[in-house]
């Protein structure tokens, strides 16, 4: 019989899995460019709502801008992807920007890479989840002002789904990231073919004025209209969040890894620019309007717009404009929408527990986060990122414009710090490669990787320039105390290691001189009887037994039990007038430490085995003080002698009627499934 916690954790989690279905098939092209594209994807669903409410500030001619800031995107992205190409060819191992930064700039690199990646996918999970919110709020209006809720529900279910262990079918998994895709491209073409003809669906957002912000009401002029423009490509930038995917997930694909993550690569960014720049082109057509605030920037004939209108996202929006108002394809795409978020979001959830193992693996990261759980995965590390995502959702209430202010800085940080090590590495290989051919092989990869640098560090300046003030500090706050956090542990377990390390095996092998046995009595019990058995079949050099003078007539009737049971062990008291427990005895331990200074003393402490856990508080508190303050003292050893007590062994009884049933049930899993494979065959 399983206890509470235990059914409530298979429950929760399911059955353990055996360790050897831990190897995955590698994936073909086929499946790895819908699963690995989910993120850059997912971005258009958010990406062009985000660039046109940050130009809807400066007025409605800023608005024409936006499909060219998303052109503009477009265009850096290709760069970056073609950079990229050239890295995993250096690199197919799969470590990817972490691996590049540590090997050619050096660990503290790779550490602030590894950093900024970790908290980019605490975002990428926020982000994904809130606007996944903002798109079920879309299709049941009701649900107005409950998009935190919906968000942080939806974290919760991800993580759980997670550490059941990811879906055995890619199949399945790829299928809503094809059907959005298709989707998408559907919308565009029959919505661009009714805008040439005119027969888009008229939106109610297409009727409203944009109030632009003090200062820009002549729109794009001086400083701050070149300021709006910039903060809303830094926006859009949203859309290369992900793209890093192939390099990081090498090791999964089928041979040849290199080639097929770069054509993965191509692909993904030809995919996510068609469909990017072709909704920001559709949604200018349709004269949608988004803004933050649509009650307060937004005006109708003058006045304010109806006090029960809800703001769409441009997608369904633009469903509304090219499908009608009343087209159930509506809920279709806002459907396939919220799967490809949540694939994107799942897709998080396998790179940062990956990440944090490799980081763990190098000693950045506590050890926990390298052992896989009962499922498989990566239990600590999906956990871990499942509270971080779930706090930044309860914290901006899954407000989008909010979260996208913190996005994109890790992954440009990244990015930057990438294209400068692949610059090393080139610079280094061609030192020392003579063949012509191959050096002007890697003098085009170099320049390539160079206009990458160049690109990134750009935009990371624009997103910083625009974004600091705006909350882009908390992610650099982020990624800096991470950054110290990992250097702290590692600086921990190379002291630890280099004071473990063994250096004179002879000394390692010296043994003590003598043995000192101590027994620690309270009272005349079953459990002192047992440590005192325990104590003499070690056969100690000097064996005694020690009581602590707390109470003067509970040490009498001690004493006076001792000599009736007349035990062969001597019995010492040690005085303590201020009824204190622990001192006494580390100073008597002391006393003998400073005659033997090479004897070893050994302390024998009678304890309780309790089932429940509100008996160990009330159980075994002084034992514990005694043991805390005594591995602190050197030459001393703390022997536990357990007394197992009514409760506990009940609950033995119950762990070995649970390991009995699991026992059945594996070997039973066993047979099926040595009958299935006897059928297969």
């Amino acid at each position: 019989m399983l206890s509470f916690l235990d059914a409530l954790k298979r429950a929760v989690v399911g059955q353990p899995f055996k360790t050897r279905r831990i190897p995955d098939k590698p994936m073909s092209k086929r499946l790895a460019l819908p699963l690995l594209s989910a993120n850059p994807l997912s971005s258009v669903a958010y990406a062009p709502d985000e660039i046109i409410l940050t130009l809807a500030v400066a007025g409605l001619a800023a608005m024409h801008l936006a499909p060219w800031v998303g052109v503009a995107v477009a265009v850096i992205m290709f760069v970056i992807i073609l950079s990229y190409r050239e890295s995993v060819k250096a690199y197919p191992s799969g470590g990817g920007d972490y691996e590049i930064a540590k090997t050619n700039i050096g660990p503290r690199a790779g550490v602030i890479v590894a950093a900024a990646l970790l908290v980019d996918f605490v975002l990428t999970v926020a982000v994904s989840m809130s606007s996944a919110a903002h798109y079920v709020i879309a299709m049941f209006p009701g649900l107005a002002g409950s998009q935190g809720l919906i968000a942080g529900c939806g974290v919760v279910i991800l993580t759980l789904l997670n550490l059941r262990g990811r879906a055995k079918n890619r199949l399945l998994a790829t299928l809503p990231v094809v059907l959005f895709v298709t989707a998408l491209l559907a919308l565009i073409i029959v919505g661009s073919i009714r805008a040439a003809t005119g027969t888009l669906a008229h939106v109610a957002s297409a009727d409203f004025e944009i109030v632009p912000e003090a200062n820009l009401e002549s729109g794009l002029t001086g400083f701050l209209g070149v300021l709006v423009v910039l903060r809303a490509f830094s926006t859009g930038a949203a859309a290369m969040t992900g793209i890093e995917g192939p390099i990081s997930n090498v090791q999964a694909l089928k041979p040849p890894r290199a080639r097929n993550a770069g054509i993965i690569l191509l692909l993904l960014g030809v995919t996510a620019a068609v469909l990017s720049i072709g909704l920001m082109f559709l949604a200018r057509a349709a004269n949608i309007q988004v803004a933050e605030d649509p009650h307060e920037n937004l005006r109708l004939n003058g006045g304010e717009i109806p006090a029960n209108y809800v703001q769409d996202p441009v997608l369904g929006q633009l469903a509304h404009a090219v499908f009608g108002l009343k087209s159930p394809l509506f809920y279709v795409l806002g459907v396939l929408t919220i799967l490809v978020l949540i694939t994107a979001g799942h897709m998080a959830f396998r790179s940062f527990p990956n990440l944090a193992s490799l980081l763990a693996h190098d000693g950045y990261l506590p050890r926990q986060l390298r052992r896989r759980g009962d499922r498989l995965g990566y239990s600590n590390g999906i956990f871990a990122l499942g509270l971080a995502a779930l706090l930044l959702v309860i914290v901006f209430q899954a407000h989008l414009t909010s979260l996208i202010q913190l996005y994109v800085v890790g992954v440009f940080v990244s990015f930057t710090l990438s294209q400068l090590g692949m610059l090393r590495h080139w610079g280094r290989k061609a030192r020392h490669t003579a063949d012509k051919h191959i050096r002007l092989r890697i003098a085009r990869s170099r320049v390539l990787n160079l206009v990458g640098l160049v690109i990134t560090a750009m935009v990371l300046f624009i997103v910083l320039l625009t974004r600091l003030t705006l909350g882009a500090w908390l992610a650099i706050a982020a990624i800096g105390i991470l950054y110290l956090i990992m250097h702290s542990i590692h600086a921990h377990y190379e002291q630890v290691e280099r004071e473990l390390k063994i250096e004179n095996v002879q000394n390692s092998r010296t043994l003590p001189s003598r043995v000192h046995a101590l027994i620690l009595v309270s009272s005349i019990r079953k459990p002192v009887l047992r440590a005192v058995a325990f104590a003499r079949a070690s056969r100690p050099s000097r064996l005694e037994a020690l009581v602590v003078d707390v109470e003067s007539e509970a040490t009498e009737r001690t004493l006076k039990a001792w000599d009736a049971l007349e035990l062969p062990v001597p019995i010492r008291v040690l005085a303590s007038p201020y009824r204190e427990t622990t001192a006494p005895i580390t100073d008597y331990i002391r006393s003998i430490r400073a005659r033997y200074p090479r004897d070893l003393v050994v302390v024998y402490i009678p304890e309780y085995v309790v089932g429940h856990w509100w008996e160990q508080l009330v159980h075994n508190q002084t034992a514990l003080r005694i043991k805390t303050r005594l591995h602190f003292e050197p030459g001393v050893v703390v022997a536990s002698v357990p007394w197992q007590l009514q409760s506990s062994r009940e609950l033995i009884a119950q762990y070995d009627a649970a390991a009995e049933d699991s026992a059945e049930n594996i070997v039973s899993q066993g047979s099926a499934e040595t009958t299935k494979e006897s059928h297969g065959s």
